[in-house]
């Protein structure tokens, strides 16, 4: 099918690389050969099978598949919210296996932004402080030029002082998005960012993602079912039953939902 591939691998035979991608010096996140197996023995759940995948900084990549697919489960092992099994994850230039857990909060606090479907903001902080919160929570000062940068790219100065519950869900999204934003991150991951807006309010947030993209350099990840959601990445990267399948370049919404089909049938 035209615009898909798989990725290469080493031609190494019989040593420790065979079976490794080869990857480039601009890689966000590296996931090798990650598995994750829920329980034990006959009840064992095998959610993610050896999967291998690389995204580039600076990339737009959406990562699909049929339900139960393991795409909740990438994400919470590729963003560190979860120790795989087996396999090893790099992200921001770490390797997660050698971190304590205290590390690893320091690091998804600081390096790494997150947007999820539900907006998890703060009810009782106006949406300036939901957006500085990464900030105060590290003891560090807003850099005020890229909060005033980041406030303009997401339409909120106007409704900096409002609390959330003042909020429409499309301006809330936009409040975590530049809380996702405020530290400089080395990678945002978005899990269904548009999963609770109408189609309009959904559109306006996935250009915001792009332009976020295409005009600040950020590195986003985007876990999504949605094809027209996924038609504004750069690439799909396609899993199945825990498995990575292969990859879309270019993607439109048509050629998405015809491969999401297929999938849905093996």
């Amino acid at each position: 099918m035209e615009g898909i591939q798989v990725f290469s691998r080493t031609a190494d035979s019989g040593g420790p690389e065979q079976g490794r991608l080869a990857f480039g010096p601009d890689t966000a996140v590296r996931l090798d050969a990650v598995s994750k197996v829920y329980g034990h023995g006959t009840g064992a759940v095998h959610a993610l099978r050896e999967v291998s995948m690389e995204f580039p900084r600076g990339g737009f990549t959406a990562v699909m598949g049929p339900s139960g697919s393991g795409k909740s489960t990438f994400l919470h092992c590729a963003a560190g919210l979860d120790r795989p099994t087996a396999g090893q994850v790099r992200l921001a230039g770490q390797e997660l296996a050698g971190l304590t857990a205290k590390q690893l909060t320091v690091l998804r606090r600081e390096r790494v932004g997150f947007v999820f479907q539900a907006f998890n903001l703060l009810p009782s902080l106006t949406a300036e402080q939901n957006i500085t919160l990464p900030l105060r929570l590290a003891r560090r000062r807003p850099d005020r030029a890229w909060l005033a940068e980041i406030v303009e790219r997401t339409g909120l100065a106007e409704r900096l002082r409002h609390l959330p519950a003042e909020l429409s869900g499309g301006q809330q999204q936009r409040v975590a998005i530049a809380r996702a934003l405020v530290t400089r991150p080395d990678v945002v991951f978005a899990d269904e960012p548009t999963g609770a807006l109408d189609s309009g309010t959904g559109a306006e947030v996935l250009r915001l993602l792009r332009q976020v993209v295409d005009d600040l350099g950020e590195t986003v990840i985007m876990v999504t079912h949605d094809p027209v959601a996924a038609s504004h990445a750069d690439r799909v990267h396609f899993l199945a039953d825990g498995s990575f399948v292969e990859t879309l370049e270019r993607p439109t919404p048509e050629r998405v939902a015809e491969r999401m089909t297929l999938l849905g049938k093996r």
